[in-house]
């Protein structure tokens, strides 16, 4: 879930009306394939596209390794699952990598030293605190060119997403869900409506770590109206809240991507019960 850039559920919302480029384009969806990377080709692809949306888009501060080979990349890219939507109209000897998301799973991460965002929150508690049937999956890395993100794109990348989770049997889904700034006093709205709309039930109350928790109660709760809170929020929290999504206690600043992070968790039944079935007959209508 985390750097993603649009909403992935009901998108045609706030980013393509302020996105011209977006709302000019006509995306030929016969010609797109949704699947998992299968050549480092692709996945170079994906961090091109990554590095054009974070870094060029976005304003990220790149390190400098990042900047000279222009791609987003870390040591977790080689052990994870790389979901990509490709366009074969596009001609060219590199695969048209358009929309990507990573996909790291709970067994792959275990035999790797963990997942990205336990830099962030403290995850031991989902440990200490599991069900019998826990399986953790975490989304992060997800981007989708200016051009392409419409409704459509996002809804194959989702039916995608619905499939992976069927197939590994994911009952949970996390990552970091990131508000644009890094001053937390600006972002005082919607973290305050988070905190008190939407926090984790204590069970799955996944906490900051302590050294770089930023508090999200900043504002009392009778003084934001829940539509005005909402309204606040990029599409992408609001897209994981209307799937039943809930959000940890406290949130991080990244200064690398400019952003303040929360911790979002997602029931991953809310999801399979709602896409798997058109998933599988292919059927896209929503």
């Amino acid at each position: 879930m985390n750097r993603t850039i649009v909403a992935l559920n009901s998108v045609k919302t706030e980013e393509e009306r302020d996105d011209p480029v977006s709302a000019r384009r006509s995306v030929d969806i016969d010609k797109l394939e949704v699947r998992l990377a299968r050549s480092p080709a692709e996945l170079l692809a994906a961090q091109r596209l990554r590095y054009r949306v974070f870094y060029e888009e976005m304003g990220a501060t790149p390190t400098p390794a990042t900047a000279a080979e222009k791609r987003d990349f870390d040591h977790f890219d080689p052990i994870c699952d790389h979901l990509l939507v490709i366009d074969h109209a596009v001609e060219g000897d590199a695969p048209a990598v358009v929309g990507t998301y990573r996909l790291l799973r709970e067994e792959v991460a275990r035999q790797h030293g963990g997942f990205y965002s336990a830099g962030e929150f403290d995850l031991s508690f989902l440990e200490r605190n599991r069900k019998a049937d826990d399986n953790f999956l975490e989304l992060g890395r997800s981007c989708v060119a200016p051009e392409y993100r419409t409704n459509a794109v996002i809804q194959m990348l989702w039916r995608a997403i619905a499939g992976y989770i069927a197939e590994h049997k994911i009952s949970l889904m996390f990552g970091c869900g990131s508000l644009p700034g890094v001053d937390p006093e600006a972002l005082a709205v919607p973290l305050s409506y988070l905190y008190h709309n939407h926090l984790a039930p204590p069970e799955r109350r996944v906490r900051a770590l302590d050294s770089r928790y930023v508090a999200m109660n900043r504002l009392p709760k009778d003084a934001i109206r829940p539509r005005d809170g909402l309204r606040t929020l990029p599409p992408l929290i609001k897209g994981y809240l209307r799937l039943g999504g809930y959000i940890g206690d406290g949130a991080v600043i990244d200064p690398e991507f400019k952003t303040v992070d929360c911790f979002i968790m997602v029931p991953c039944d809310a999801i399979t019960e709602r896409y798997i079935a058109r998933y599988h007959k292919g059927d896209g209508t929503e």
